[in-house]
């Protein structure tokens, strides 16, 4: 049977994914299931490029490692965008569905966490949010195992002659990324210096920045939509996102603004 464009994308089974709980059921509940699954389906993506972003850096394959970044970048802005579209639901047409969720909540997202390790952002609390010996959990673990895109970046510069400290090459990946003074003047002299190293440093920025903004942007849909109410699934809400703004995955590229105007 030749592939058409139905059964490549598998129409019929991604069609049939869309099954509201509520009775009616309510209209907007197929919005909002859709404008998830489709967060999902992002969240994969992005993993995807980001794994291919370790891969092109551990190569010193800077050209398609910027191309790589404007994708994720990219992405972001898109996921971002749809936001727009779930806000043009009202507080009272989501409570019309809302405690069919019961204790679902995208707090649970567990590629959003994976996201978070891969990028830095790790956390052993967060693994006891899924049960020993679950798909999502070991999916979590083995996350929490690897190196960082952080950590390739270090090897990069590393490889490229740039002296980052021993210790950070050697750190304990499965802890947090912390910033570190001696590799802010690294990083200052490549900013100066390398002009294309200086660039790829600026679209980790727009990386973190894009995150920062999703982040932003969830919150205030979140506190549009339900107020100070306790989320879905028992989280703390709004309270819960607020306490996630401004919280940078490279601190020490955020950490050098103030020293990379003044003159040696």
């Amino acid at each position: 049977m030749p592939v058409t464009y139905s059964s490549y994308l598998k129409l019929d089974e991604l069609l049939s994914l869309q099954q509201p709980l509520s009775d009616g059921p309510e209209h907007d509940e197929t919005l909002f299931i859709i404008i998830h699954q489709v967060y999902e389906l992002w969240f994969k993506e992005m993993l995807h490029e980001l794994d291919y972003l370790k891969a092109l850096l551990g190569k010193r394959d800077t050209p398609r490692a910027l191309a790589t970044l404007k994708r994720v970048l990219t992405i972001l802005k898109v996921a971002v965008a749809q936001i727009d579209v779930l806000e043009t639901m009202t507080p009272l047409e989501f409570l019309s569905f809302r405690e069919r969720l019961e204790s679902g909540s995208g707090f649970q997202s567990f590629q959003f966490r994976e996201l978070e390790f891969l990028l830095g952002l790790k956390t052993k609390a967060a693994l006891d949010r899924y049960p020993a010996g679950s798909e999502h959990r070991r999916r979590l673990e083995r996350r929490m195992g690897e190196p960082t895109v952080w950590d390739a970046f270090l090897r990069f510069l590393a490889a490229a002659g740039h002296p980052v400290p021993r210790e950070l090459l050697e750190r304990d990946v499965a802890s947090p990324v912390a910033e570190s003074a001696a590799l802010q003047q690294v990083l200052i002299e490549i900013y100066r210096r390398d002009p294309m190293v200086s660039t790829l440093c600026e679209r980790l920025v727009d990386l973190d920045e894009g995150l920062q903004e999703w982040r932003y942007r969830h919150v205030k849909m979140v506190q549009r939509t339900i107020g100070a109410r306790i989320g879905t699934g028992g989280s703390e809400g709004a309270a819960y996102l607020m306490t996630t703004l401004n919280r940078p995955v490279f601190p020490d590229l955020w950490a050098i603004r103030t020293d990379l105007g003044h003159a040696r």
